[in-house]
């Protein structure tokens, strides 16, 4: 099937609402789409899925083979792909990883959106620049966002008209279409029971504004899928999956379940027992906020300390964080994790942490190189034992190992996208 890659000359300019409304209005209307995000991204992953009804896929063009990249991306709907910050921005020191090079690998049209709010005349230059950059990204079309009036719309579209680029649709300014945010981004789709009003008045909103048939009709043939499925990390898993455990990307559980692995889910945030498994794994999310809830999961941390003693057990950052001995919340308090690992956290001073990351470990479940990224804004207070991960960034810098092991139990503040 066919897909189309949305971008936009830097962050803040709407791609995401732009994007879910597109996504949500070729729903209504019978197109058979699914959505895909450009990198590293968890959040909005899961607002895609919630404007179709169908998983959304992340294709990370620095972490993943040009073949992966291919494979995943194939799929019996159209594919409309969100890009990532700026259309050429990428990891240091070159952009590796950017949506250009994504749109290179796939060979897919690219639609910009650019914000117009603060430009008239000025925006015929910046178009051309992005349009001239580099001949094997190929701008298909414009979407004209923020623009003020009809008078506002006839300025712009006089100034691109000599560059003879489709113009595909202006949307007006809409404070009614903005999204609560929290340190990692969106707040999490689940959390939100007015997301579907959302959904339907950005549907509205680029149904009014925009030429969708005209903007399908661009869209080209995606690439054969061209990689094997790697086998699974175990053939029994079981996955924590609630708002606390959320950050875990779709192709792992696909790719997995595709090589025969079976899938189980539970919840920590409602003190299930871990089910039996080979492997336990406790994704990233949000357990900062829920730290009481998880402190007093007495049935959940009882097996999961029970289940360390036959199992392997793996945790990405908030799980990660989950499997030490405290967690410290914003306002000083803290909490008793699982006590698995020998360290303590703490979001009472805050400090960022993100970047790709070149790993590999020695032990564990996930032995092996990988590619991964790090975000979050956790401070390690205490970090006691033998390492899990050696570590560099995206340019090939060594860092300071990464994570923790003690005997079955793995852990860092890591994610893992896809082998190296």
């Amino acid at each position: 099937m066919p897909g189309l890659i949305v971008v936009a000359p830097a962050s803040g300019s709407g791609k995401t609402t732009v994007t879910l409304g597109l996504l949500r209005a070729l729903t209504r209307n019978g197109t058979r789409v699914r959505g895909a995000k450009s990198g590293p991204d968890y959040i909005d992953p899961a607002y895609h899925a919630a404007a179709t009804g169908k998983p959304c896929l992340n294709l990370d063009a620095w972490a993943m083979s040009a073949a992966a990249l291919c494979t995943r991306a194939a799929t019996e709907d159209v594919l409309l792909i969100e890009g990532a910050m700026g259309l050429f921005d990428g990891a240091p020191p070159d952009g590796a990883g950017s949506s250009a090079d994504l749109a290179r690998i796939l060979g897919l049209p690219v639609i910009l959106i650019v914000d117009a709010a603060r430009m008239a005349q000025s925006i015929a230059p910046l178009v051309a620049g992005f349009a001239q950059h580099d001949p094997a990204v190929r701008i298909a079309g414009i979407i004209l966002n923020k623009v003020g009036s009809d008078r506002h719309a006839a300025m712009l579209r006089r100034a691109l008209a000599p560059l003879g680029l489709p113009i595909l649709g202006t949307l007006p300014r809409r404070d009614d279409l903005t999204r609560p945010s929290r340190h990692l981004g969106l707040e999490q789709a689940m959390e939100d029971p007015a997301l579907p009003a959302f959904l339907d008045r950005a549907a509205d909103w680029v149904t009014t504004g925009c030429d969708l048939a005209a903007l399908a009709a661009l869209a080209r043939p995606l690439p054969a899928p061209d990689a094997p499925i790697a086998p699974p990390p175990a053939q029994r898993i079981a996955v924590a999956q609630d708002v606390a455990f959320s950050f875990l990307y779709p192709h792992q559980l696909q790719d997995w379940q595709a090589a025969g692995a079976q899938i189980t889910p539970f919840s920590p945030l409602a003190d299930d027992p871990v089910p039996d498994a080979d492997l336990i794994i406790l994704p990233g999310g949000y357990p900062e906020l829920y730290a009481p809830q998880l402190a007093a999961a007495q049935t959940f941390m009882q097996s999961l300390k029970n289940a360390s003693q036959t199992t392997d057990i793996y945790g990405e950052c908030g799980g990660y964080m989950t499997l030490g001995d405290s967690l410290t919340t914003a306002d000083g308090t803290v909490h008793a994790m699982a006590g698995l690992l020998r360290l303590d956290t703490s979001f009472a001073a805050r400090k960022l942490h993100l970047g790709y990351r070149q790993l590999h470990a020695m032990h564990g479940p996930f032995a092996g190189a990988w590619r991964g990224h790090e975000f979050h804004y956790a401070t390690t207070t205490r970090a006691a034992g033998d390492p899990l991960f050696t570590a560099r960034d995206a340019a090939g810098q060594a860092l300071p190992a990464m994570g923790l092991r003690l005997g079955r139990v793995t852990g860092s503040f890591a994610h893992i996208i896809d082998k190296a």
